[in-house]
């Protein structure tokens, strides 16, 4: 059994994989970053994830970091979420910058005070394609960096662990069912208000990942679709 420290948004992804992570017998401790995002509700979702596991959930607070990343649509309460998607790098208001190497250096700091033998993170084949520091490049990089920077202090097989790297959203969607997710449980809106949009990038993709892997989406949208 591994100790290790799983970055959980609340989302899709991250939950199915804190639940895989779980079933495979490992001691997981959820970690959820609180950087100003309009959708911080999804944090609700972590917990509930957390507690259905019997497993420690905390909240890191960097919402005052958060309120410097102008011009994200996550962060910046005067850029509108858009309705439509990504269309490539740089091109999207939806980027928070160097959010994953935020959120993993916060798990690696806790890594180190817990001795967790691994962080994890819950990036999807999709995201290389939109999110730069989700990359496999960027991922090894990041481990290369951390254990130099945590050298004598953390455990002395810190790694990095990205489970779902190479599955798309609808072979999450196959795993979670598998593994008993609940979807209601999770959140994936930008909006963050008191049902899924139905009209974001992420509403999108997650209604798509749904029908491509033949499941029934029992999430309530606000169109009144599901």
């Amino acid at each position: 059994m591994s100790k290790i420290i799983a970055i959980v948004s609340g989302g899709m992804d991250s939950v199915t994989m804190a639940h895989q992570l779980k079933e495979q017998g490992n001691d997981v401790h959820l970690l959820s970053v609180d950087y100003g995002q309009r959708h911080r509700k999804e944090h609700d979702f972590a917990a509930a994830a957390a507690e259905r596991l019997g497993a420690v959930h905390q909240v890191a607070d960097l919402r005052a970091v958060g309120a410097m990343f102008r011009g994200s649509s996550l962060t910046d309460p005067s850029v509108d979420v858009p309705e439509q998607t990504w269309s490539g790098y740089g091109e999207s208001p939806n980027i928070v910058p160097n959010r994953n190497a935020l959120l993993l250096a916060v798990a690696f700091a806790i890594a180190v005070v817990e001795k967790a033998e691994a962080v994890a993170i819950g990036v999807i084949a999709g995201d290389v394609t939109s999110v730069p520091d989700s990359t496999p490049a960027f991922l090894e990089s990041f481990i290369a960096m951390e254990r130099i920077a945590t050298r004598g202090y953390a455990h002395p097989d810190l790694d990095l662990l990205a489970p779902l790297s190479g599955m798309e959203k609808s072979g999450v969607v196959l795993l979670g069912e598998r593994l008993g997710v609940p979807w209601t449980r999770t959140w994936t809106c930008f909006r963050g208000e008191e049902t899924h949009c139905g009209r974001c990038a992420p509403c999108w993709e997650r209604q798509e990942a749904f029908r491509d892997a033949g499941v029934q989406d029992p999430t309530i949208y606000q169109d009144g679709g599901s």
